[in-house]
């Protein structure tokens, strides 16, 4: 084709939206189905609607709502281009319309919480600007867990925040604080926790104690000094702001702290920010997990109610702390010690956690029905790249911690399961992973529960969201898609359609099957791709959506960017099924 040629038919294309002709053959049949001579009914709707969306109690009301909506066209009815155009709308989402309803008052231990981790990065780990610009971002989109690390500022009279022993610029506390307070609920009602890595001594610890107080007044929830016994239950905290750090030790002072530091570039992943594909790398397979100690753990601190530096500690900061922190002395038995009095944060990074599930895996699902378990990303991810999050999930781990600002396919996986329970960042856990009579065994593999028939019929709206060179300088692009499973290691897979050449709507009308052991834990992954044979393929789009809240049906599926933004056009429809084994 040539240049003009193309110019010319992508022009005619940019005026008209999708066409009758371009429905898929089921798709028409289906209307035939349902409708009679030419037109689908209230009657013939509400059929469709229970029969092949599986929407049980849809009424004639819900029909003709759907009917009403479809602009420009019959009242009484649906013909073949409005019916497609219902199909293909706003109207028909992949997720049902549920918000909150999980039960929100059992204790926190019991929810997987969104979590982020170095909140404040605006990029990598070791000379990005420091800024409450991402923490407002992460609040934005429903992350329920802030991460400070506090350090005395440069004249040792103040508090800043920032990414110590590197080269990141400083924000201040105080300017971060503020920010969470007038963003924490934006998104979600839920409790806020703000996870304080502490460098500080104890006059600098008082005067984060006032800040604290000036700045959240009396939504902060302070139990007092000592540990809890339960934690309470997200309803029970609704608009409240927690703090939550580990009793630490007296502030290093500057010779001890420069005997530690890390270069920027030693010792460490030699990637740069960038270096991955322009969709990020695949997700790391849970059985090809590194077990290579990490150079640069967070440093926890022994919980030892003798330890000579608790004393040294502010009171009036200790009184703050509403979920206590650390490792306790020991080895891995002690650490995942369940006390019947007291409830307490452990922290593993994600090589401390993939080692320990090797010997300890019921262990710390044991440990995680009461207490909270933190994930956190190794340090050697200096470009704020992230980890497959299941292996926390699958053991019960409520905090996996992410860089939110670490753009690629773990992340998306994070954005996709806290779409589930209206957004509002917290997550009832499944009831497998709280039974106490019975520790659920992560390694071990079970029957399958249900399967999942996918059908990829179509995609439309690039032309609307890129520019028509964006893909190929003189032709249509080449779309595939990728579709599959994120969940258990036996669970997970990805599939391919075939590369349709020349084409702004692609019509792949492909169907995959995926069978499910643990469909609680499960995402469905989508993603297309631009066929490049010359270069890498270029990024065309993606989702994750929680299998716990996929509807059946055929569905608009509406794709997002590589930082998980909604797309204005670019959507996919295709149908979901749920089959017994």
């Amino acid at each position: 084709m040539s240049k003009q040629t193309y110019r010319v038919c992508f022009c005619f294309r940019r005026r008209f939206r999708l066409t009758v002709s371009e429905a898929p053959e089921e798709i028409k049949k289906l209307f035939e189905q349902y409708s009679e001579n030419g037109l689908m009914t209230v009657d013939g709707l509400q059929r469709f609607l229970i029969e092949v969306q599986k929407e049980d109690k849809a009424t004639r009301d819900d029909a003709q709502k759907i009917i009403d909506s479809v602009k420009h066209f019959h009242r009484k009815g649906l013909n073949l281009e409005a019916f497609f155009k219902y199909l293909f709308g706003d109207i028909n989402p992949p997720l049902a319309p549920l918000g909150v309803h999980h039960d929100m008052n059992a204790p926190l231990s019991h929810y997987f919480i969104h979590t982020g981790h170095n909140s404040y990065l605006t990029g990598n780990q070791l000379s990005s600007d420091c800024s409450d610009v991402p923490i407002i971002n992460a609040l934005k989109r429903g992350v329920r867990v802030i991460e400070l690390d506090i350090w005395p500022n440069s004249t040792k009279d103040d508090v800043d925040v920032l990414h110590g022993r590197t080269l990141t610029t400083p924000v201040e506390l105080i300017k971060c604080l503020r920010s969470i307070k007038e963003y924490a609920f934006v998104a979600s009602e839920y409790p806020v926790v703000i996870t304080l890595e502490d460098h500080l001594n104890p006059d600098l610890q008082a005067k984060v104690a006032e800040m604290v107080t000036q700045t959240f007044g009396d939504i902060l929830f302070s139990p007092g000094s000592e540990c809890l016994q339960e934690f309470p239950s997200p309803e029970s905290l609704k608009k409240r702001i927690i703090i939550s750090t580990k009793p630490p030790k007296e502030y290093l002072e500057a010779k001890e702290v420069k005997d530690k530091e890390v270069e920027p570039g030693k010792g460490k992943d030699k990637g740069k920010v960038g270096d991955e594909e322009a969709w990020g790398k695949e997700v790391s397979d849970l059985n090809e997990a590194g077990y290579k100690d990490d150079e640069d753990e967070d440093d926890e601190e022994d919980l030892d109610d003798g330890d000579k530096s608790q004393h040294a500690l502010a009171p009036e900061y200790k009184r703050l702390i509403a979920i206590h922190a650390g490792k306790p002395k020991g080895g891995l038995e002690e650490c995942l010690r369940v006390d019947p009095d007291k409830v307490r944060r452990l922290s593993m990074s994600e090589q401390q956690l993939e080692k320990a599930a090797v010997t300890h895996g019921k262990e710390i699902v044991r440990f995680t029905q009461r207490n909270i378990l933190r994930v956190y990303p190794k340090g050697t991810r200096v470009n704020s790249s992230n980890y497959n999050p299941l292996i926390g999930w699958m053991h019960g781990a409520q905090m996996v911690a992410f860089n939110m600002q670490g753009y690629g396919r773990s992340l998306w996986l994070m954005h996709g399961m806290f779409k589930a329970n209206g957004g509002c960042g917290y997550l009832k856990k499944p009831d497998f992973l709280l039974n106490p009579n019975e520790v659920f065994d992560p390694r071990v593999e079970l029957p399958v529960k249900k399967k999942l028939k996918v059908t990829v019929y179509m995609g439309e709206g690039w032309y609307y969201d890129f520019h028509h060179t964006h893909f190929d300088a003189y032709s249509p692009p080449d779309f595939y898609a990728r579709v599959g499973i994120a969940g258990v290691p036996v669970d997970s897979v990805m599939k391919k359609t075939k590369t349709l050449e020349d084409n702004w709507v692609p019509s792949w009308n492909e169907e995959f099957e995926f069978p499910l052991t643990v469909p609680e834990l499960a995402l469905l992954r989508v993603e297309v791709h631009e066929y490049d044979m010359s270069e890498k393929d270029d990024f065309g789009g993606q989702t994750c959506l929680p299998i716990s809240e996929l509807r059946s049906g055929i569905r608009a599926v509406p794709l997002n960017s590589r930082k998980g933004d909604k797309y204005n056009s670019v959507k996919l429809l295709m149908r979901f099924e749920f089959v017994d084994p």
